[in-house]
């Protein structure tokens, strides 16, 4: 069930209060049960600012290729792992 801001505020004031839960349900007039099965709700919602890890399972991807179109529809295709100063020197011989 969800916590309203209501039980949220009695449960608060209950654990200012230095009060047993009965006695603060009786000074409230609030059913015993129904402030327990609130205050386990409220107790099951994540802190505030809390931070939580999820866990997380990466794959390797298969490497990548570099593709150039030319405008004129021609298509070239290299592996990734092609050296960057070889691909700028194509580039240079292309302009």
């Amino acid at each position: 069930m969800v916590v309203t801001a209501k039980w949220r505020q009695h449960i608060e004031a209950w654990q200012r209060s230095g009060m047993s839960q009965a006695e603060y349900c009786a000074e409230q007039q609030i059913n015993v049960r129904t402030f327990t099965a609130r205050l386990s709700d409220y107790r099951k919602l994540p802190a505030a600012g809390s931070a939580a890890l999820i866990p997380v399972h990466i794959e390797p991807s298969a490497p990548a290729s570099l593709v150039f179109t030319h405008a004129q529809g021609h298509r070239l295709e290299l592996p990734a792992s092609v050296s960057a100063r070889w691909v700028a020197e194509l580039l240079r011989c292309l302009a």
